[in-house]
């Protein structure tokens, strides 16, 4: 038959679970129309012998569905299988119709059953197949009845010619119509259903793209829903800030991030470039540079507020270093220009007062009153010293030196000064640390700190040295009153001190050596709950 010899269609495939349902539903209408029709013929105490043969025909319907699940696990040729299948139905229906009655069947409409079937399992062109096949069956069926040779089957009434041609004409306009309606409703619903699965497809890849881009953007992305709880959150948000999303979901967007003012009476406050402070549940306090704007839906329906930020507090610290830097730079210019200018007076008013000293006739009060005047000029000349220190630092002679040499100086240097005789002391150093430094310069920027140290607890307290192992740091801590956070970005500006004879060059030269070496130093507070300064070598090798 033509269904046998057609192949589908290279765009038209008949899947596995379509044939399933396919399977069950033909097992379930063949059980209740024959069943139901042999129980009638049953009941009815009609004198026929359809009752046995029907069921028999039951049973073999129900054996050729088993033994096609069954096949149907192992088969890979689907279109072949699908149209063995109609084949069968077709057949099913015909001997069904012979044992029913011929023309006067009522199961001849059931070639429409099988027809609509073949027009969602098969292609258009193989439906028009299948009710040819039908209308030829039952137009056999028709013949043999008109000319008398099915009296086998009980079918041997005349027919007239009328009630043939009608019966003929009927049923093979019906199967024709039935296979165009059905077979273009089926290709209608094919087209639909994969215009939704290529648009099923579309969404997976926008919303697989989107989420990849979600979490490699490095950018915190969080949306804020209009009940100003957090709906989103990226991984890039979960590691600026240490929030995981699970923790903020659904949660008030106030309660993690007080410091964004995103909502005001209830409405969007949309911000395209703004800076806030979080605080993470370290205690750390992070600058957050953040935007924000209203996000829409598909149907420009509101969806929230879409709020994008980053960690400015690196940038922020490094900006404040090149203001520094800059300050530095300028004072120390004028320093330079400022201590050439004094020097030479000062020598000549310090010799002239000397010189002074040495005539019989000064007075006792008056050789006082010179003494403080050399006495000054000798520390104006320090200062100046100082200044052309700072404005003009010498260049570090860097050699590799092990820092706990430098260190054990220290500590020889500190046991002889009455500064530190209360103040009990710890170091910490590797047992050898080798760094590529200029020895005297690194020495006096320890000095410096540790003097600084233990004038702020005011010669009394501990004082810890130590020398992180991994990277070469060398930190200094003390457990004074520490430094106040409104003049931590201040503390390295030369002539700010909060000491009463302080020059305010002592910081300013350490970080102006770090510089020179290629580090910096940092300060913070520390355990012990006073200052901390680490000089940080990052560009030497540990």
């Amino acid at each position: 038959m033509p269904l046998l010899s057609q192949n589908l269609k290279p765009e038209f495939k008949t899947d596995y679970r379509s044939l399933t349902w396919y399977l069950a539903c033909r097992a379930a209408v063949i059980t209740f129309l024959l069943g139901g029709a042999a129980i009638f013929y049953w009941r009815g105490k009609v004198e026929s012998d359809v009752v046995v043969p029907l069921l028999v025909l039951v049973g073999v319907s129900y054996a050729q569905a088993l033994a096609s699940a069954l096949l149907l696990r192992l088969i890979r040729r689907h279109g072949l299988f699908t149209q063995i299948q109609i084949v069968w139905d077709l057949v099913f229906v015909t001997v069904l119709v012979l044992l029913t009655g011929g023309v006067e069947s009522f199961f001849s409409f059931a070639y429409l059953l099988v027809i609509v079937a073949a027009s969602f399992l098969l292609s258009r062109q193989q439906t028009i197949f299948a009710a040819a096949s039908a209308a030829i069956l039952f137009g056999g069926i028709l013949d043999l009845q008109y000319f008398h040779y099915l009296q086998r089957f009980d079918l041997d009434r005349s027919i007239s010619d009328g009630a043939f041609l009608s019966a003929v004409f009927v049923h093979v306009f019906a199967f024709f119509l039935t296979a165009i309606l059905s077979g273009t409703l089926a290709d209608r619903w094919r087209k639909s259903e994969a215009e939704l699965a290529r648009k099923k497809v579309d969404f997976a890849e926008l919303e697989k793209l989107n989420r990849t881009i979600l979490a490699h953007i490095s950018s915190g992305l969080m949306l804020v829903g209009p009940d100003s709880r957090i709906k989103t959150f990226n991984r890039a948000a979960s590691e600026i800030t240490g929030l995981s999303f699970e923790e903020v979901y659904n949660q008030p967007v106030t309660l993690y991030f007080p410091g964004l003012p995103l909502f005001c009476g209830g409405e969007y406050v949309e911000a395209k470039r703004s800076e806030a402070v979080f605080v993470k549940t370290s205690g750390d306090q992070l600058i957050l540079g953040y935007a924000s704007a209203v996000a829409k839906g598909h149907e420009s329906e509101d969806t929230g507020l879409l709020v994008t930020f980053q960690d400015l507090t690196q940038l922020k610290r490094v900006e404040e270093d090149l203001k520094r830097a800059d300050r530095l730079a300028a004072v120390g210019r004028l320093a330079s220009g400022m201590a050439h200018e004094i020097r030479n007076p000062l020598a000549s008013i310090s010799g002239s007062v000397q010189l002074l000293l040495e005539a019989e006739h000064v007075s006792s009060e008056d050789r006082r009153l010179m003494g403080i005047v050399v006495k000054e000029a000798e520390r104006l000349s320090g200062l100046l010293t100082d200044f052309l220190m700072f404005a003009r630092p010498k260049l570090p002679e860097k050699k590799d030196v092990d820092i706990c040499i430098v260190i054990d100086e220290l500590m020889e240097m500190i046991g002889n000064d009455p500064r530190f005789q209360q103040v009990e002391i710890e170091v910490e150093c590797p047992d050898e640390k080798i760094l590529s430094i200029d020895h005297g310069q690194v020495w006096q920027v320890l000095w410096d700190l540790v003097v600084n140290a233990a004038e702020a607890m005011n010669g009394q307290g501990l004082l810890r040295v130590f020398v992180t192992p991994e990277t070469g740091d060398i930190c200094v801590e003390d457990n004074g009153p520490g430094i106040d956070d409104d003049i931590l970005d201040r503390i390295f500006d030369p002539f700010f001190s909060m000491k009463e004879k302080g020059t305010g060059l002592g910081l300013a030269s350490v970080y102006s050596v770090m510089e020179a070496h290629g580090g910096k130093v940092t300060v913070g507070r520390s355990d012990l709950g006073g200052a901390k300064f680490c000089l940080v070598f990052s560009a030497q090798d540990s």
